[in-house]
């Protein structure tokens, strides 16, 4: 590892391990089943690799990450929109990691570089406070996501003060659809779900999966949650079943957040989406119900932002993009390391693609963590 590895990439198999670690490794090194586990989740990822959980688990467990990095799966036109919106004199608000993220032609940080109103905002009530603060701005969140910030964006919408220079861009995906797609494409024995997503929706929509016959475990974000779910996994193998089993009960319940659910569902609407790099998948996104469509930028400032979009599209025509293999990382097909641009013309600095750019990206977080060793399956 790098001087900056060394400094934060913690290996199991290089400092103190808990007894509840050294215990589970035992458990999962002493089970003779072999699992291809796939987890949907960019913090799962990113503990993995920063504890470098792949280099001490046994060679016939590998563990591979499928679309769980909310950033990575924003589609291009979605991007491509926020982009003409702020080149039309909207101001565009987003989080930090989707600055950086390349549409078909550019990014939202080349916008505001060229002088475009873009801003960085924790949440989507600073947004709405920007709004409120500056009246004459015509302020566009541009909210992103899964289940796990769809809450927040359902509660601001929810707010009967809420001002009328302000909108939101949405682009929010649902993670079983997904899951479920990728079951019947990918090879794949078994899946560890997203802590943060059940957290909100609880475990009973991952029962399909179990249906199928994958089992099925929640975790938590600590190594010890990651690999006690790789020991549940391998205990319902050995039982010859296939179930959803919750390990992080500290935080997830079997129903959800039954009032989060509850705002959803009150504004959003389920409608087919598109992810980048896998395509259209069917009633896996959320678009505004028709009693908020007063709030949909993409809507209400169509007339505004059409010609800057126009003027995107045909940029992207002639530029001659670098080779990304993301598409292929996202769905399990492929590692960070197999790309022909990872570490050489695609950095955290200089991401190529959105793979890169988030801390919850697979690239980045293998480029930070895992470049040297630091995972036998790099």
């Amino acid at each position: 590892m790098d001087a900056d590895n060394m400094e934060n990439g913690k290996s199991l198999s290089k400092t103190a391990v808990s007894d509840i670690e050294k215990k589970l490794l035992e458990r999962i090194k002493g089970s003779e089943v072999s699992l291809r586990i796939m987890h949907v989740c960019g913090t799962h990822e990113r503990t993995i690799a920063k504890y470098g959980l792949r280099s001490v688990l046994p060679q016939y467990i590998e563990v591979i990450s499928g679309p769980g990095c909310p950033v990575c799966v924003t589609p291009e036109r979605d991007i491509d929109i926020a982009i003409a919106l702020a080149k039309s004199g909207a101001t565009v608000v987003t989080f930090g990691d989707m600055m950086r993220v390349p549409g078909s032609s550019d990014s939202l940080l080349n916008a505001k570089s060229e002088g475009a109103d873009v801003r960085m905002v924790y949440s989507i009530d600073d947004a709405v406070a920007l709004a409120e603060k500056k009246p004459d701005l015509k302020v566009v969140f541009f909210g992103i996501g899964f289940e796990t910030t769809v809450p927040a964006n359902a509660a601001a919408l929810l707010r009967k003060d809420l001002p009328d220079n302000f909108s939101l861009l949405a682009s929010q995906k649902q993670t079983p659809p997904a899951v479920n797609l990728l079951a019947s494409d990918t090879n794949v024995d078994a899946f560890i779900a997203p802590g943060h997503v059940a957290t909100i929706i609880g475990t009973e929509p991952f029962e399909p999966l179990a249906k199928k016959g994958f089992p099925v475990v929640v975790s938590g974000f600590e190594a010890a949650d990651i690999l006690l779910g790789i020991n549940i996994l391998q205990m319902q193998v050995e039982k010859g079943i296939s179930r959803v089993d919750n390990g992080y009960p500290r935080v997830v319940k079997p129903e959800g957040n039954t009032i989060a659910l509850k705002m959803m569902d009150e504004v959003f609407k389920t409608s087919d989406s598109e992810w980048r790099g896998i395509g259209n998948i069917e009633d896996s996104g959320l678009v505004l119900r028709e009693e908020f469509e007063e709030k949909d930028a993409a809507k209400i400032h169509e007339d505004l932002y059409s010609a800057s979009l126009a003027e995107i599209k045909s940029k992207a025509e002639g530029k001659d993009k670098k080779r990304c293999i993301c598409a292929a990382i996202l769905t399990g097909k492929a590692k960070p390391s197999q790309c022909p641009n990872f570490g050489k013309e695609c950095t955290p600095k200089k991401p190529a693609g959105p793979c890169m750019v988030s801390q919850e990206g697979m690239c980045y977080n293998w480029y930070k963590y895992s470049r040297e060793g630091g995972s036998k399956n790099a």
